[in-house]
């Protein structure tokens, strides 16, 4: 196979005042340092009592033994207004939660890994309009996979090549594996990362079918894990190496990496051995059997507080404390509509409370103020991961919130809209 396609080994493997942290909720033995200088609720016009209701919602929720815990993170115009833990980083041990938790981030590996390929575009490297082929030559001549009443599945040409853009705003016709789909069924799934070394994991989607033709659909799948195999390609690096290096120390993210290292991993925060909805086992094999590769569709792992600092560059445009990872015009591109009224939008299928979503580039993009079934402000933009965390970004109102659980089941689409409700529900003032 050509190009960078990396694979690793199997593994198992100064703050302010603390009277100021206390008003802001933090507690003792919780206590990371705060990614972003603290302010209070009513200087940034939120209501003190209001975003108590973040601290009842999670108490219930906890007791009701539907999550183990959380880390909740709250900024506007650059400031922190609200930082806890709650509840526990593992029930069954009985460890309390902290705001140093690493989390799996998931899908939220999605924006990082568009943002790195962003600073390629600026750099002329990786136009939207070049095609995949070009960079990775087994994507040549792609079939489609033409599903019939019968359910069998016969092949028709693409009618167009597959573009970098299509891999950012998931236009390609590359899905996630589902054993239902009589086409999709041939994908690897999202965290197939830890089973299969990268060039495996990308020839296995070369040689599946299309489910769609390209740039005709939204349809969610591994397109940005073969966004982060492009980056690879381009830059001559790692893609753990390429967004430390762009990103991730820009930004201050010190704790966000594809390998958690052996002497952290007892930081990485756990699930409930129960799914609350269902009542059937769960587990998440990522937070025991590290991915063979970084993919770029689900496998960093951070903190609250380093995604924070992430949403923040993007809000202020593109750089934080005067490190600069995008231009402003750059961050304005990703955070606009990519889905013209010829490509079907099923964002909404992904993320249930979104509907009037649309897409960008890495990123769900609010069209209406309402519509969607959670409140927020046209041109806020967002992703989640799989796992129970969470982010969006109101540049409007300045505003930047990220929720770390560990839900890997239905529940997590509950706490992403509950979430909604109680933040923008404190919020006192309009910018």
């Amino acid at each position: 196979m050509g190009g960078n396609v990396t694979s690793r080994p199997h593994k198992e493997n100064s703050m302010r005042p603390l009277a100021l942290l206390a008003v802001l909720g933090f507690t003792a033995g919780a206590l990371a340092a705060p990614p972003l200088p603290p302010v209070t609720a009513d200087k940034a016009g939120f209501s003190a009592e209001g975003l108590a209701r973040i601290d009842a919602f999670f108490a219930r929720e906890i007791e009701a033994n539907r999550v183990p815990g959380a880390v909740v993170a709250v900024a506007r115009d650059g400031k922190l207004v609200h930082y806890k833990a709650y509840g526990f980083h593992d029930k069954a041990s009985g460890k309390p939660m902290t705001t140093d938790a690493i989390f799996n981030l998931a899908s939220m590996t999605k924006i990082m890994a568009s943002v790195g390929a962003l600073t390629l575009n600026e750099e002329g490297r990786l136009p939207l309009k070049s095609r995949l082929d070009e960079y990775l030559p087994q994507f040549k001549d792609q079939k489609v996979g033409v599903v019939g009443a019968n359910g069998e599945v016969t092949l028709e040409a693409a009618k167009q090549p597959i573009f970098i853009h299509d891999l950012y705003r998931h236009t390609t016709g590359f899905a996630y594996g589902n054993p239902a789909h009589p086409v999709a069924k041939q994908y690897p799934g999202a965290f197939d990362a830890t089973d299969t070394p990268g060039p495996d994991f990308l020839e296995k989607i070369a040689k599946a079918p299309l489910v769609n033709q390209p740039g005709t659909t939204f349809q969610y799948g591994v397109s940005t894990d073969v966004l982060g195999f492009v980056i690879e390609k381009v830059s001559g690096q790692r893609l753990g190496d390429f967004l430390k290096a762009r990103v991730w120390d820009k930004v201050g993210m010190k704790d966000t990496m594809f390998v958690v290292p052996e002497g952290q991993l007892a930081r990485l925060a756990q699930p409930l051995p129960v799914d609350p909805i269902s009542g059937k086992p769960q587990a998440i094999r990522i937070l025991k059997t590290q991915s063979k590769f970084d993919c770029a569709g689900a496998c960093a792992f951070g903190t609250v507080g380093d995604f924070l600092r992430f949403g923040q560059m993007l809000v202020n445009g593109g750089a934080i404390d005067g490190r600069r990872v995008l231009s402003p015009k750059t961050v304005a591109f990703m955070t606009s509509n990519h889905l013209p009224a010829s490509i079907k939008n099923n964002v909404a299928l992904v993320e249930p409370h979104r509907d009037g979503y649309s897409f960008g580039l890495g990123v769900a993009v609010r069209g209406f103020d309402g519509v969607a079934a959670t409140p927020g402000t046209a041109g806020d933009f967002s992703w989640n991961g799989a796992n129970g965390t969470s982010m969006w970004a109101d540049p409007k109102e300045r505003l930047v919130v990220v929720v770390g659980t560990v839900a890997p089941g239905d529940i997590r689409k509950y706490y992403r809209e509950q979430m909604g409700a109680l933040v923008y529900g404190a919020m006192t003032k309009l910018r």
